[in-house]
C-alpha cells in the first residue's frame, strides 16, 4: 500500500494516543446490488478519502484493532480527517440523544400535518434537551437502584429531567399556569367530520432481487 497523503496524532483522554492515518482520492469497489441493482452500465468510480485510525487502548484493557473509515471527501485536510473519526467515535452519544427526543420528549408524538409544525416542534424538543443540560449543577441524581451514581454536574438529560420537578418549585416561572393535560370535549359523537385530513399517496414497493444475476436467472 502507497503511504498516506495525510497522519494525525492527537492525544485523548479515553483512548490514549490516536494515530490516524489518510489516503486521499480512494474508491470503494461498487457491485451490482442494492442500490445499484438497476444501474445499466459500467459502475461510476466514486473517489473519498480513506482513513486508518489507531487508538492507544480500548476502555476494559481491550486489545484495540485498526478501525477503518471512508470519508465522502476525495482530498480531505488534515483538520477534515481529526473531525471524521472523531463524530464516527462520538455517533452512539447522537443515538442516544436521538431516543431520548422520541421516547422522553415526545418529539415524534404529535401526529402534525404542517411541516413547518413540525419544523417549529423540532425546535422546541431541541430548545427543551438544551434546557435540561444548562440545568445539570441544579438537578438532584434520583438514580433508580440499579443505575450508577453519577458525580454532581455529570447528569444525563434523562436523569436532570427526572429530578426537574425538584428544579422547578425553586425556580422563577416567567411562564403562566400551564394547562390541563386531558384532551379536549372533540367533535360530538355522530357528526362527521368537515375537515377530513388531506392523504397522499405513499406508492408501492416491490421485493427485489439482491443480486443481478439472480433477476437475470429468473427472467431466463
Amino acid at each position: 500500500m502507497a503511504p498516506p497523503q495525510v497522519t494525525t496524532s492527537t492525544v485523548t483522554s479515553r483512548y490514549g494516543t490516536a494515530a490516524a492515518a489518510a489516503w486521499q482520492r480512494a474508491h470503494p469497489r461498487l457491485t451490482h446490488r442494492a442500490a445499484w441493482l438497476d444501474h445499466d452500465g459500467d459502475l461510476p468510480v466514486i473517489e473519498g478519502t480513506l482513513i486508518r485510525l489507531q487508538v492507544g487502548h480500548l476502555p476494559g484493557d481491550r486489545d484495540p484493532k485498526p478501525l477503518w473509515l471512508w470519508y465522502s471527501r476525495a482530498c480531505a485536510a488534515e483538520d477534515e480527517v481529526n473531525r471524521a473519526w472523531r463524530a464516527f467515535l462520538r455517533r452512539f452519544d447522537l443515538e442516544h440523544t436521538f431516543r431520548l427526543f422520541k421516547q422522553v420528549l415526545g418529539w415524534t408524538a404529535p401526529k402534525i400535518r404542517d411541516p413547518a409544525a413540525a419544523d417549529r416542534w423540532t425546535w422546541l424538543v431541541i430548545a427543551c434537551h438544551a434546557q435540561l443540560r444548562l440545568a445539570r449543577p441544579l438537578a438532584a441524581d434520583l438514580r433508580r437502584p440499579w443505575e450508577r451514581p453519577a458525580p454532581p454536574g455529570r447528569l444525563t438529560p434523562a436523569r436532570v429531567r427526572r429530578g426537574f420537578r425538584n428544579i422547578r418549585a425553586k425556580t422563577a416561572q416567567p411562564a403562566s399556569a400551564p394547562k390541563t393535560g386531558k384532551p379536549g370535549p372533540g367533535r360530538p359523537p355522530g357528526s362527521r367530520n368537515r375537515r377530513p385530513a388531506p392523504r397522499h399517496d405513499v406508492g408501492k414497493t416491490t421485493k427485489r432481487e439482491l443480486t443481478l444475476k439472480a433477476r437475470q436467472e429468473r427472467a431466463g
